[in-house]
């Protein structure tokens, strides 16, 4: 079946994609159609298999510096409009092992005092991995706390949500609002079912008056999912 060009225009508006934006979406779903009609023996895109996309990232990336970023990027708006539900989830893994991240300074976790993350910059620690190399486990922390004079409650809630910072997405207002609601490691998180998690989030927020919003049910299934394939790294 060929591109629903319409449909697929109408959905990506109706998400507030621009139409600059749109023109270059379609140019590449465009693409990864003649791919699969060329190189993948004549499928098409409504029959398009896991296999054949990580195939097309490849087909891109073997250009020196060629990047597959943007054309997975366009590809999952695709896949969620036609509902291709497994195709979908690996545009999310193959795009997230292509990000680069900056380390997340630990004075952007929100409700952090001032005093504690300068204490802690003293010792060389500024940043989540930083804060997870020097707190991944009990001993460690507690001769942090002994050799910064930060408190021992504080160390472990900095390496909770450092912890919590690898799953993209999730940096100041996210690991605070996850950290007080006790879903505060990624073992937690990996525990739950989005659907349930939700709602509990919401009471929460109403509960506590939390100084933010919580996640949309796209936002947490990605969220768990991340969280599902991560190592552990912390020792509590």
């Amino acid at each position: 079946m060929p591109l629903d060009e319409v449909g697929f225009r109408k959905y990506l508006k109706r998400g507030g994609r621009t139409e600059r934006v749109q023109e270059e979406v379609v140019r590449i779903v465009r693409g990864f159609e003649e791919f699969l009609r060329t190189q993948r023996n004549n499928r098409t895109l409504d029959k398009a298999q896991p296999k054949d996309l990580e195939e097309f990232t490849k087909w891109v990336e073997h250009e020196p510096k060629g990047s597959a970023k943007t054309h997975i990027w366009a590809l999952r708006y695709y896949f969620a409009f036609s509902g291709m539900k497994d195709i979908e989830r690996l545009t999310s893994e193959l795009r997230e092992g292509r990000i680069t991240r900056t380390p997340f300074k630990l004075a952007k976790f929100l409700g952090v005092k001032p005093d504690y993350v300068t204490k802690l910059a003293s010792a060389g620690i500024r940043n989540a991995d930083q804060m997870l190399k020097a707190g991944s486990t009990v001993k460690d922390r507690k001769t942090l706390s002994k050799e910064t004079g930060v408190p021992l409650e504080t160390i472990l809630e900095l390496v909770k949500m450092s912890d919590l910072s690898r799953i993209f997405g999730v940096k100041s207002i996210r690991a605070r609002l996850y950290h007080d609601a006790d879903v505060d490691t990624v073992e937690k998180m990996a525990q739950w079912d989005p659907k349930e998690l939700g709602p509990m989030l919401i009471a929460f927020v109403e509960r506590t008056r939390f100084n933010g919003i919580a996640p949309l049910p796209k936002e947490l299934e990605f969220t768990v999912a991340t969280a599902r394939k991560l190592a552990k790294v912390v020792e509590y």
